[in-house]
């Protein structure tokens, strides 16, 4: 007997960055270091403990399932309206919610070849259609996406900068991009790495798309603030889509401390500037360390990067692992002889390139 909607049975589970306690436990390690998930190695926004310390004899009480202070908010900082946002349990979450409340079974969604892997699992638990468009040099081709619409396409994923290549599309391919985009067709931007991104000269503004129906824009508190482990997200769009996407999103799913937490964080302006620091000199001397070891890598708009080690990425990440370094193999991605390495502090970003040079050596 078949339990299982038979959809789901051939989805592939999506598989994040090992978490250090497994690999500890498993080389008997005391120290390791995790550089595989893109998190803020500075560890959350200040302000943002200071205020989940002062809610935690409130975990008794279910939390404000509108998020109605943390939108407030963010409303007034966006210069918008509460009703263009809705919160989410990571910006993870908001793709779903997308998905649930705008694709019809059989419709298409275009994504990108080499890109976030929750795209494709999402889509394909919405049973859509799935329209995969090769990337052009590791960037999204985004005329070549465009050629791809057709009256069926109902999504257009597009992750700004690019996880995992690093990579972000311009301002003015953006724009030739939503020139010809039809109404009905709607565009999800992802910038996920938004602080990140927003440092490069030519880097969009697209929330000036956003007086039209067809538009959302997602970002995390995730990256920039430190708060992964709280998960929380948001997506801007027309009051009318942002409605629609209310109607499927769980009760309570951005719980009290997340949003303690987000409130606090949007104050900790400092927090960010160290943090996009720390990301632009830990870049440029993994730039350095890459050069002197003969690798090639792709330059990158967020706090990660992707290197090609010229061999099974497999066999090195495995030996990093024993080394108490926690990196990301590209395999998933179908980019075999890559990794991904999270920015971390000076000493962690030291400690990997220790271990890359000893794990190359085999």
């Amino acid at each position: 007997m078949r339990l299982a909607r038979k959809h789901i049975l051939n989805i592939r589970n999506y598989e994040p960055g090992k978490p250090i306690e497994e690999v500890q436990r498993e080389y008997g390690l005391k120290e390791v270091i995790k550089m595989a998930s893109n998190e803020n190695p500075l560890g959350p926004s200040p302000k943002a403990l200071s205020a989940i310390r002062k809610n935690l004899k409130k975990l008794n009480r279910y939390p404000d399932s509108s998020s109605f202070y943390l939108k407030e908010k963010l409303a007034k900082q966006l210069h918008l309206k509460s009703s263009n946002l809705i919160m989410g349990n990571g910006s993870d979450e908001l793709i779903t919610i997308a998905l649930r409340a705008f694709a019809e079974e059989g419709e298409e969604v275009i994504i990108a070849e080499t890109t976030f892997l929750i795209y494709v699992i999402a889509a394909q638990l919405a049973k859509a259609r799935i329209i995969i468009v090769p990337m052009k040099n590791f960037r999204y081709d985004l005329q070549a996406m465009k050629s791809r619409i057709t009256n069926r396409t109902k999504l257009i994923f597009l992750a700004n900068p690019d996880n995992p290549c690093g990579t972000y599309v311009t301002e003015k391919e953006v724009a030739a991009f939503m020139k010809d985009v039809p109404d009905d067709a709607i565009v999800f931007f992802d910038e996920a790495y938004f602080e990140f991104g927003r440092q490069e000269k030519d880097y969009p503004d697209t929330m000036k798309y956003l007086d039209r129906k067809n538009v959302i824009i997602s970002r995390t508190f995730s990256k920039a603030y430190g708060l992964s482990g709280l998960r929380l997200g948001y997506a801007m769009a027309d009051p009318a889509l942002v409605a629609c996407m209310e109607k499927v999103r769980e009760p309570f799913n951005v719980n009290l401390l997340a949003q303690a937490g987000g409130l606090a964080a949007l104050d900790d302006k400092a927090f960010v500037k160290k943090t996009i620091k720390n990301t632009k000199e830990g870049k440029a001397f993994f730039y350095k360390e890459f050069k002197k070891l003969g690798l090639e890598y792709v330059p990158s708009a967020t706090n990660f990067v992707i290197v090609n080690l010229k061999r099974d990425s497999k066999e090195v990440f495995k030996k990093m692992l024993s080394l108490g370094v926690i990196v990301r193999d590209m395999k998933a991605w179908g980019l075999d002889t890559y990794i991904r390495v999270t920015v971390g502090t000076e000493k962690e970003n030291k400690k990997f390139i220790k271990a890359l040079k000893e794990s190359l050596a085999l």
